[in-house]
């Protein structure tokens, strides 16, 4: 069989009709590096020869894809549309192409990026570089924090899996249940909620509250539960994560919350967590990806991975709550 060649244009781009496969390989790396240096190294060209291949993705696309700001490159609204189909066309690509149905992750180069709470990376991040450095070492992870912002990330391609509390309602997302979760009340060692019983008065009036909340709430569930027994706290600020908000609680008189994930973060740091006297609602933990990455055995993988250790971090928890 003959392989007909791709007509170019005057300009070295492909012409009317005609694709270049490699230049989607190469535009899914430009979008995930936004750096022509390092998708230069990635692939291992030249930088010049990479900025070469940028200029043909441009005038393919007719767009300019990437643009400079400040010192750095970001994608254009064009590009950002189109990435997470770019990826799974790549992803789609290399499977039919790869010898046998069955994948060795040690050959896999990719990153993979998962989104949520910060003391999610804190508490699950060693575990997991631990994993992949020893079952998949061309396999980098990206630990992204939740924006103030709802928007799509999964089907954009922003990120690849998302873990915590899925609150998305996107038809296509896929979400898997882990377990439910409890909020705990923390403190620093010595705090004077810690003599005696914290009782829904005490856990009220005994000093004040410091929130977690990524768009900057002031009111939450437990100020429900706390209404509903006539009692009322004073909320003095909020932060946007939980390992921020532990820093703030060991230097003051502050009480805080935390989920059980966030637990071995407060013990490294010399706090004491207790149980809140009230009924809350539980937590929902989950985790949600884009149906595109169902077949990929990389992404397969990382779910594996992160259920094993959440579950098993959750499971550890539990135990010693029972002792």
């Amino acid at each position: 069989m003959t392989q007909s060649t791709p007509r170019s244009g005057a300009d070295g781009a492909p012409g009317p009709g005609s694709l270049d496969l490699n230049l989607l390989a190469a535009l899914d790396v430009l979008l995930e590096e936004q750096s022509v240096r390092g998708a230069a190294r990635r692939l291992h060209l030249s930088e010049p020869a990479m900025s070469r291949t940028l200029g043909r993705i441009r005038r393919a696309l007719g767009d300019p894809v990437l643009v400079r700001a400040g010192r750095g490159l970001v994608p254009t609204p064009y590009a950002l549309a189109v990435r997470a189909e770019v990826s799974a066309v790549v992803e789609r690509a290399r499977a039919l192409f790869a010898p046998g149905r069955d994948t060795d992750l040690r050959t896999v180069s990719r990153t993979l990026t998962i989104i949520g709470h910060d003391a999610i990376a804190g508490s699950l991040g060693p575990a997991l570089f631990a994993r992949a450095a020893a079952e998949a070492p061309g396999i980098r992870v990206r630990f992204l924090a939740e924006s103030h912002v709802d928007t799509p990330v999964l089907r954009h391609g922003t990120a690849d899996l998302e873990v915590g509390v899925v609150d998305t309602t996107l038809p296509e997302v896929r979400v898997e249940h882990l377990y439910e979760d409890r909020m705990l009340g923390v403190v620093r060692a010595g705090h004077p909620l810690l003599d005696g019983e914290p009782t829904p008065e005490r856990f009220a009036t005994a000093a004040g509250h410091l929130n977690v909340s990524r768009r900057g709430r002031l009111h939450g569930p437990v100020d429900v539960a706390l209404a509903e027994l006539g009692l009322r706290r004073r909320v003095v600020g909020t932060v946007g994560t939980f390992p921020a908000s532990l820093f703030v609680i060991r230097d003051s008189d502050l009480i805080g919350l935390i989920s059980s994930w966030s637990v071995p973060l407060a013990a490294a740091l010399g706090l004491v967590t207790f149980e809140v006297p009230l009924p809350l609602p539980p937590i929902a933990l989950a985790l949600a990806w884009h149906p595109r990455h169902d077949a990929d055995p990389a992404h397969a993988w990382l779910r594996g991975c992160v259920r094993e250790l959440l579950t098993g971090a959750w499971v550890g928890q539990e135990s010693s709550a029972d002792c």
